[in-house]
């Protein structure tokens, strides 16, 4: 960040994420530049911009050249908002002239007299309120008006001196539908904040923005996704992890399971990931499950994000285990949340966990599954990338982060993962079904563990009443990750077998 950024005196815009981005604000007394196609939210963001002026008792005025006035308060309305006496909304109608066809003059262009009577008329409402907030809504009207680029250079370059002479902040609308692909406003504006809609073949629409130009300060740049809801926009900043770094000591977090703590060199250790990877049913979010409940125990405080199972679900099949999810959900000990897969963009999930782990002080989260992750953004690119940066986030802030994913396949050497994210973490644990003695049995190891030492043995585990118990290491049969292992010594020690 450079020594302008706090130079230059900033306007709020009061859209939740937004002036994080633009770090504070939109530069006050300069003209900034608004551009995406209908539907996008342009309106919504001008609305905020001038209720945050309101709340701050700076006056303001929507000159709109598109939208009616009624239009515009009833949008208002619908987000809960009333537009009172700080703000007024200047209705640009068409001169009746214009309207009436046996006015329409032959010997001069009409333009040439829209054009001077529409900036006359808004210089008119300016010099009678002296706003310090003014929206333009929208330049493809102004565009259309001027006929030519240079004409229309001019009419902007004149707009914007005459405003700075006022000391307004003015944030003029672009909705892109005029055929001229002139960017003469992008030179012109102090920035420019470009908004994009994406639809994906299912689910909701996709929202984010970028902001393609700011001079004189620094900002946040790439996309931000961003949604609209009854309320307003929402922006979720992009996460960057690296700005986040807080000193922690990692020590080894017992799971409450003896023998899997001795898998696990002793434990998992504080403030790095674990991956668990096993097809559908080994078990992977039962022992997520038993890691939380032993963190609960501790004394800290954990965090559940729901993809795939329904939460009443989940959580009735729990205390069968006994793991009272419920129980600790109303003590504040467990936050549990359930993601709609259909409804959810990568920007979105990444700011609900890092405000959960913020706010309440989540030492431990865990996120069930990465199947459900991706699913519910397939037409997304890079998400590797953001759950990169989602979990060196979340180690640089000292939780411990568990993370399942169903492989594809029951048994077998063909196991397969949608995503493959073993690099990322820093530990996996790798759960099998295989054959044995007439019945299908489950088996657990870890394959990896950059924090520290752990067993390379594999061990059988069950699940029962009681949840996990696990077994001594299986070292008379061979080739169990394979599914179907040979026996090659004694009467194996298989749990539930007699010796």
């Amino acid at each position: 960040m450079d020594e302008t950024t706090h130079l230059l005196p900033k306007a709020r815009t009061g859209i939740a994420g937004f002036d994080e981005v633009i770090v504070g604000g939109l530069a006050r007394n300069r003209l900034h530049l608004l551009e995406g196609s209908p539907g996008t939210g342009k309106t919504t963001i001008a609305l905020q911009f001038l209720l945050a002026g309101a709340e701050e008792h700076e006056a303001g005025i929507y000159i709109s050249l598109a939208e009616t006035e009624r239009e515009l308060r009833e949008g208002a309305r619908s987000h809960g908002w009333t537009l009172g006496s700080d703000i007024e909304v200047f209705e640009l109608v068409p001169p009746e002239s214009v309207l009436d066809p046996d006015q329409h003059q032959s010997l001069l262009y009409s333009s040439d007299l829209e054009l001077g009577e529409t900036i006359e008329r808004i210089f008119s409402a300016i010099e009678r309120l002296k706003p310090q907030r003014v929206v333009i809504d929208s330049l493809s009207e102004i565009r259309l008006l001027a006929q030519s680029s240079l004409r229309y250079r001019r009419q902007i370059l004149a707009l914007k001196h005459y405003f700075a002479q006022h000391n307004s902040t003015v944030i003029v609308l672009d909705d892109l539908t005029s055929e001229s692909t002139d960017q003469a406003v992008h030179s012109i504006a102090h920035s420019v904040v470009h908004l994009d809609q994406l639809a994906p073949n299912y689910g909701g629409e996709r929202r984010r923005l970028r902001i393609l130009k700011c001079r004189g300060q620094s900002f946040r740049s790439g996309y931000h996704d961003f949604i609209i809801s009854t309320g307003g926009i929402q922006v979720f900043p992009r996460l960057v992890a690296a700005e986040h770094r807080t000193g922690f000591t990692g020590e080894a977090l017992p799971s409450g399971i003896a023998e899997l703590d001795l898998l696990l060199g002793g434990g998992i250790t504080g403030g790095s990931s674990t991956l668990i990877l096993g097809p559908a049913g080994t078990g992977k979010s039962l022992l997520v499950l038993h890691h939380i409940a032993a963190a609960v125990a501790r004394g800290e405080r954990a965090a559940l994000f729901v993809f795939d199972e329904e939460l009443s679900l989940l959580i009735a099949r729990a205390k069968q285990l006994g793991i009272d999810l419920a129980a600790m959900r109303d003590e504040k000990k467990l936050f549990i949340e359930q993601m709609d897969a259909s409804e959810l963009s990568p920007g979105e999930f990444s700011h609900r966990v890092r405000t959960c782990v913020d706010r309440e002080k989540i030492q431990t989260v865990a996120i069930d599954s990465l199947n459900g992750y991706q699913a519910s953004m397939p037409e997304e690119q890079f998400l590797i990338l953001h759950l990169h940066e989602l979990l060196q986030y979340l180690n640089r802030r000292g939780a411990s982060t568990f993370l399942t994913i169903a492989q594809h396949g029951m048994a077998g050497a063909d196991m397969k993962q949608p995503i493959d994210i073993t690099y990322l973490a820093d530990t996996v644990i790798l759960l099998r079904y295989f054959e044995a003695m007439g019945r299908v049995r489950r088996a657990m190891s870890v394959i990896k563990k950059r924090t520290g030492s752990h067993e390379d043995t594999i061990r059988e585990f069950r699940i029962d009443h009681k949840g996990i118990s696990i077994g001594p290491a299986l070292k008379e049969f061979q080739g169990i990750l394979r599914g179907v292992p040979t026996y090659v010594g004694q009467r194996g020690p298989l749990m539930g077998e007699p010796a």
